[in-house]
Parts: C-alpha cells; sequence; structure tokens
C-alpha cells in the first residue's frame, strides 16, 4: 500500500517517496494543445495548482546538475497517462526546454521592502539553480558578470547590513533593487536560450499572494507595479519564452497588472477546458478509497468535500480528501472534520460577517440554511474593489471556492449565477464565523436586568430580555436547541456568587443547565431547555419543559446535595423568540 502523502508540492519527491498519486499528467498534453502562450490558471489553494506546475517543471524541463550535465527525468512519468496516451509531438517535449520556476508566496510580509527582498530571494535562488550556463558563455566576460550580479545578490547589504540615515535614502535603494530585479526573469531566460539554444518554459506559482497581502498591508500600488514590470518582461515582451503557465486563487484584472499581455489566457473555474486537473473526480476518489479499503465510506465524502463545479466537471477537494483517507486509515472509526478550512484563518469570512447588513445577512442566512442566492460574476476584479460592493465580494468568494454555481443565466450582457454552499465542510466555515460573530455581538453587554429578573422570578423580564439577544442571531442556528443551550448557558456565567453547570446529574436525569449557589443560604436556579419549529406549539413546549423537572425530579437532587432548594425555570424557544415559565 503506497503512502498517503500529505503537503507534497514537489512531483518527483511525490514519486520518489512511492505516495499515491491521483495521475493528472495529462495536463502536459492541454497545455500544449489547449493552452495559450501564457495560460492562467485561477483555483482555490489546495487544489493541487503548485504539484502541478511542479509536475509540468519535471516533464520539460531540460534540467541539468551543477557540473552542466543533463538529468533524465524520464522515469518519472514511465506508466502514467501522458505516455500512454500522449501523442508523438507532446512526448518528444520531454526534457526539451530550460524551466524558470519561480513561487511568489514568500512576499508576505508587512511592507513593501521585506516583501520585495523575500521575492528578490527566490529569484537569486533560480538565477543561482541554473548557474552551470556560465560554463556555455566562454570567453563572454561581460555577460558572465551580468550574471552573476543576480546569481548572489551583491547589494544583499540592502536586506542585512546597510543603515540608511533617512527613509527617502532607503526607499531611494529599494527603487534601484526593483528596477533591476523588475526584468531580472527576462534576463535569465535570455541567457538560457542563448546559450543552450532552447527556447524557455516559464512557470510562476501564487502570483495573487503577495497582492492580496499588500493589499491587507496597504502598500497595494507598489506591489503592482513590481509585479506588473515583472511579467510584462517576462512575458510579453521576451521572445525567449516558448510558454508559460500562471497560478493563483484569484484573476486579478488586466488594468491592474496584466496589462497589454495579448498573449494571456485566462482558465478559472468558470472556463470548460482544465476542470479535471485541479481537484479530485469522482472516479479519482472511488479509486483512491478503493486503494485504501473505504469503498464503503464514499458518501460521507460527498457530503463533506465534494461539490466544487469547474467548468462542467464536478471535483472533491483534494486535500480533504488525502487528510480524510489518511486519518480513516489510522482509525476508521474517526470523523470528517473539516480540513481546507483549518488551513487558513478564512478572513475573508470574517470580514464579510463582521461588515454585513441586514441584507446580506438575510442571504447568508438563506444559503447556511441549504438555499441558493444569484449574482452577477465578473472576473475583472482587484483586491481593492473587494469590499465596494456586496457583488464583488460574492465573486470572491465563489471564485475561491466558498461558494458552487448551480446554474446560470445570460441578460443584458451579463451573467447571473445562482450558487448555493459546495458541502459540509465549506458549510462549517460559515456557521463557525456566524456563531464567532454572534458571540462577540453580545459580548460585553450588561447581563445585570437579566440576573435581576432571574432572582425576582420576572418571567416577562427574562423573556424580553433574552429575545432581544436573540434578534441578532441568524434564523438558521433557530432550528438547533444546542445554539439556544449555548447561548443560554453563556448569559449566565457572569451572575455573581453562582456557578453555572451543564448537564449535571440531578435527581433521576440531568437538567440542561443549574446555577449553584456559593452562599448556602442562597437557592439553586434550574433551567430546563427546549425548542420548536412553530409558535403556536410554544405553550406546550414550555409545559414539557416544566413537568420534565417534576418528573425527573430535579428539585430534590438540589436538596440531596446539601441546598436549601431551588427555583425551577422552564424555557421554550420558537426563532428569535421564547417564553419562560416557574414550576412552583
Amino acid at each position: 500500500m503506497k503512502k498517503i502523502g500529505i503537503g507534497y508540492e514537489n512531483y518527483k519527491r511525490l514519486i520518489d517517496d512511492n505516495c499515491y498519486y491521483v495521475d493528472k499528467t495529462l495536463l502536459i498534453k492541454d497545455v500544449i494543445e489547449v493552452g495559450g502562450m501564457v495560460t492562467l490558471f485561477t483555483r482555490p489553494r489546495r487544489f493541487g495548482k503548485t504539484l502541478a506546475l511542479s509536475m509540468l517543471q519535471t516533464f520539460f524541463e531540460d534540467e541539468r546538475d551543477r557540473a552542466g550535465n543533463k538529468v533524465d527525468n524520464s522515469r518519472y512519468f514511465e506508466g502514467k497517462k501522458i505516455l500512454l496516451n500522449g501523442s508523438d509531438n507532446v512526448i518528444s517535449k520531454m526534457g526539451q526546454h530550460p524551466v524558470i520556476r519561480l513561487s511568489l508566496k514568500s512576499g508576505k510580509q508587512n511592507d513593501f521592502a521585506a516583501a520585495f527582498l523575500k521575492i528578490r530571494d527566490e529569484i537569486i535562488s533560480e538565477f543561482e539553480r541554473h548557474s552551470y550556463i556560465k560554463q556555455f558563455m566562454g570567453d563572454d566576460t561581460s555577460s558572465i558578470e551580468e550574471y552573476e550580479e543576480y546569481e548572489f545578490g551583491r547589494n544583499i547589504w540592502l536586506q542585512k547590513e546597510k543603515t540608511f540615515h533617512t527613509d527617502d535614502e532607503r526607499k531611494a535603494a529599494i527603487r534601484n533593487e526593483v528596477a533591476k530585479y523588475a526584468t531580472s526573469l527576462k534576463l535569465l531566460s535570455v541567457n538560457l536560450q542563448k546559450y543552450l539554444g532552447k527556447t524557455v518554459v516559464i512557470l510562476l506559482d501564487e502570483y495573487d499572494v503577495p497582492l492580496e497581502n499588500a493589499y491587507q498591508f496597504g502598500f497595494y500600488d507598489e506591489m503592482i507595479g513590481f509585479i506588473r514590470s515583472l511579467f510584462e518582461s517576462a512575458l510579453k515582451t521576451n521572445d525567449a519564452l516558448d510558454f508559460s503557465v500562471v497560478t493563483g486563487c484569484l484573476r486579478i484584472s488586466k488594468e491592474s497588472i496584466f496589462t497589454g499581455l495579448n498573449n494571456l489566457q485566462v482558465n478559472s473555474i468558470n472556463s470548460l477546458d482544465f476542470g479535471e486537473y485541479f481537484g479530485f473526480t469522482q472516479e479519482e476518489t472511488e479509486e483512491m478509497l478503493k486503494e485504501y479499503v473505504l469503498s464503503n465510506n464514499v458518501d460521507i465524502l460527498k457530503d463533506w468535500y465534494d461539490g466544487y463545479l469547474f467548468g462542467k466537471t464536478e471535483v472533491y477537494n483534494p486535500w480533504s480528501v488525502i487528510n480524510y483517507v489518511r486519518d480513516h486509515v489510522l482509525d476508521e472509526t474517526a470523523f470528517p472534520v473539516p480540513y481546507w478550512s483549518n488551513t487558513s484563518s478564512n478572513s475573508i469570512i470574517k470580514e464579510m460577517i463582521d461588515d454585513a447588513d441586514d441584507n446580506v445577512r438575510a442571504e447568508l442566512d438563506t444559503l447556511i440554511s441549504g438555499g441558493t442566492i444569484e449574482k452577477p460574476i465578473h472576473e475583472d476584479i482587484t483586491y481593492g474593489d473587494i469590499h465596494e460592493n456586496e457583488d464583488n465580494l460574492w465573486n470572491f468568494l465563489y471564485f475561491t471556492g466558498y461558494m458552487k454555481k448551480v446554474s446560470e443565466r445570460f441578460e443584458n450582457e451579463t451573467i447571473f449565477i445562482t450558487m448555493k454552499i459546495p458541502n459540509k465542510e465549506i458549510g462549517y466555515v460559515y456557521k463557525n464565523q456566524l456563531r464567532q460573530w454572534f458571540d462577540k455581538s453580545i459580548k460585553g453587554l450588561d447581563y445585570s436586568p437579566l440576573y435581576e429578573a432571574i432572582k425576582d422570578k420576572n418571567c416577562t423580564e427574562i423573556e424580553e430580555f433574552i429575545s432581544s439577544l436573540l434578534s441578532k442571531s441568524i434564523s438558521y442556528f433557530d432550528s438547533e436547541e444546542s445554539f439556544y443551550h449555548g447561548f443560554f448557558l453563556s448569559l449566565l456565567y457572569g451572575l455573581p456568587n453562582y456557578s453555572a453547570r451543564s448537564n449535571r446529574e440531578e435527581g433521576d436525569g440531568r437538567p440542561d443547565i443549574v446555577l449553584y449557589p456559593n452562599k448556602p443560604k442562597d437557592p439553586a436556579y434550574i433551567f430546563e431547555l427546549k425548542a420548536c419549529k412553530k409558535f403556536n406549539e410554544m405553550d406546550g413546549c414550555l409545559q414539557e419543559a416544566l413537568d420534565q423537572i417534576a418528573t425527573q425530579k430535579y428539585q430534590d437532587g438540589i436538596l440531596e446535595d446539601g441546598y436549601i432548594g431551588s427555583v425551577n425555570y422552564g424555557i421554550c424557544f420558537c426563532k428569535k423568540s421564547c417564553i419562560v415559565g416557574i414550576l412552583e
């Protein structure tokens, strides 16, 4: 049985370590036969983009060791679909191109200088990886010196040693470095073609990470300027380029970063081709489950991790499927958990809920309840546009994997998409963030009127106080008795000189909540909670709670514990209302 490789992003290592690999090598064929001169793939995070680029690099690269000797990578594709189903024209390209591969994910820093220098270090590393070409340069001293200037980053003092007397001096030094490295990928590709005689493949991963980060930290325009120049020189005005593949989570509008890049072909989750190469298809998922003797679990995986529609291909979240299989090989009784949502802070969901007005919360309510909403879709947005209006925010959520397309229609030159939450895992993200928002919205309020009403046995005041707080909640939670239980318990923790306990055995059963007094002469307070669906059921629901207190003899248990007695409350919740009664 093959190892289940968690977190592998290097294709060669995945194969060398004998990990289970869902064969996506036909991507090579389609990149050549269907892709553009520059193909941008936008997919949600953790859907295999980095591993796909590593696989492309392994296939196409005329890889050399430090001494300039050719490395044969053909063994990494033995038995793979590309050799079994690829055309002679495609297979003949294996190992025939110098490859430049750059990840921009390191550009996630608190200011532009730090972010740029991290990206610069990645560029320097790529020059170092190709340092073997200096032996092909012969007596071309000027080319060698220019190459070494980039390879060794002679201005490394800018990052570690140089002391600047003024901020202007520091900014000027950074500008010089930015101007230099903005054309570095083109210089590297020109050198590779010149001395190896072959056009270059450029693979750029996570291009939008530094842009999202720059937006969050307030230096978006500076980062846009650098990335735009880097891309234009490498991908637009570069005769040494054979083709390029770029990946990211979100398409950034041409006006902001791909200005004038006429050879760009964008492939998003809306595109009809390449849908099967990012994420696991139904067949691939079932094959993996069969390999690890988990075929009976397919329905659970479908509920939790399926539901993404890329073009016309429905796929599972690969990160979650792999983690689920690994956990269930170790423990077949393990429960499904939100693996994908736990890899990120899901800050965009948090911001959305924090800033939501009544309309957005109503739409969230609809979605969490299993319903759908319809929104106009446009792919050309920038991070700066996200919060300008609600439609942009829904677009962002759709293209980054937090929503799924159900259907679409075309009207007045606009595409409208009906969307829903794709699966239980993403539903958990929304529910969890909504609960946090609700808890935060009521935290810090003055609960003393509630406490006084409880002590005074004022059922009307208790009802009004609780209902006013429930009016802030999302209606979805109204069907969950557990929500009411947790909500009410959280209100009681601050009652002076009392300790709240939940589901502790008393009498012949376990009351929902008991407030135990710290002073022996004070009564305990018992609360039995019920929830119903319809308002006309509330009186009967309340009576059921009071009857349960009596039949289960909760108050006898309180007396046996040595307390002087108890005040016994029944509470029935229905949607955003409640009624309260006392067992006399």
